[in-house]
């Protein structure tokens, strides 16, 4: 089982690399975040000893228990975030990928100003307006980056989206695109607290087609660990 993910692992290495060759960017640029959704501690150890230090969670519950079993990982909050539980997680996370309303975002603020620090957020986008799916428009965007002014103890890094399933991942390339010309939009200009870094598109399904249209940070679960049990 174990050398089945490392064969995984090592393919998904690959494919970032071919991709971001391919959208003229090196492997380096491309910031794999391996997400560990009901993955046991074994398998998430060995996949840290051979080189993976980002871990992506869902769900609140299972980060807060996982964290303190390991040393030298940067976690990511990479699911819907309510905001009765930002406090649990505040001082655990690197990065909120999820930020999807207002009222969330005071709540990041509020809650990393008691811990004295700035929390580094994306704004969840949900380009194709799915109703199953979180996120704010795409033309909410800079209204979205305007309120972050308001506040100081957050700073925008960038923008993350869900496309839909697609079994041909080529269907959502339009989403991807039209995302990334949004992020380089907002990233010229000049605001408060705003510092465009990351661009989270690509999960197992369709990561060679984000890196493609210029994600540089992909979320991937199944291509690494296998499916899971839900």
């Amino acid at each position: 089982m174990l050398e089945k993910l490392n064969e995984n692992i090592t393919n998904v290495f690959e494919n970032i690399e071919k991709a971001a060759i391919k959208s003229g960017r090196k492997a380096n640029d491309i910031q794999l975040i391996a997400v560990t959704k009901t993955i046991d501690i074994d398998k998430m150890k060995y996949a840290q000893g051979i080189g993976l230090k980002n871990f992506g969670e869902n769900r609140v519950q299972e980060l807060v228990k996982k964290v303190d079993q390991f040393n030298g990982i940067n976690w990511h909050l990479i699911g819907h975030l309510q905001r009765n539980k930002v406090r649990q997680i505040i001082d655990k996370v690197e990065l909120i990928h999820s930020v999807d309303s207002e009222k969330l975002m005071k709540e990041i603020n509020i809650q990393s100003s008691r811990k004295n620090k700035i929390m580094p957020i994306l704004i969840q986008v949900n380009v194709a307006q799915e109703k199953s799916k979180f996120g704010i428009k795409i033309d909410e965007v800079e209204g979205f980056i305007e309120q972050a002014t308001l506040y100081n103890n957050i700073i925008i890094k960038g923008l993350m989206t869900i496309a839909p399933f697609e079994e041909n991942a080529e269907l959502v390339r339009p989403i991807f695109s039209e995302l990334k010309e949004k992020y380089d939009k907002i990233k010229k200009i000049e605001h408060k607290n705003i510092e465009f870094e990351y661009l989270s598109m690509g999960m197992t399904n369709d990561y060679i087609v984000a890196i493609e249209e210029g994600s540089n940070m992909v979320r991937i679960g199944s291509a690494i660990f296998g499916q899971r049990n839900l």
